[in-house]
């Protein structure tokens, strides 16, 4: 999985962000998204950052991606520890 967040001042460019990688993942918090991981789906997202994003923030805005492997572990509290496990209902 990748965890990308962000943090963008303008809120027109923020929306259009925010919009983009609605269209790759799900939204955890605010400015944090969990996207299902595959090298493909991170290349078009990289890729969409450096051509269509990045030439638009300023100084102050970033964006961070973080992979996370199977080595690695997630802790979840709260609300996020019901989506621990994906809950199917028929």
């Amino acid at each position: 999985m990748i965890i990308l967040t962000y943090d963008i001042q303008d809120d027109s460019l923020r929306t259009d962000f925010s919009k983009f990688i609605l269209s790759y993942g799900r939204r955890l918090q605010y400015s944090v998204y969990e996207i299902n991981n595959s090298k493909r789906i991170l290349n078009l997202v990289r890729t969409e950052i450096k051509d269509r994003f990045e030439r638009k923030f300023r100084q102050s805005d970033s964006v961070l991606i973080f992979k996370i492997t199977k080595e690695n572990q997630i802790m979840r509290f709260g609300y996020a520890k019901n989506e621990e496990t994906d809950l199917l209902m028929y």
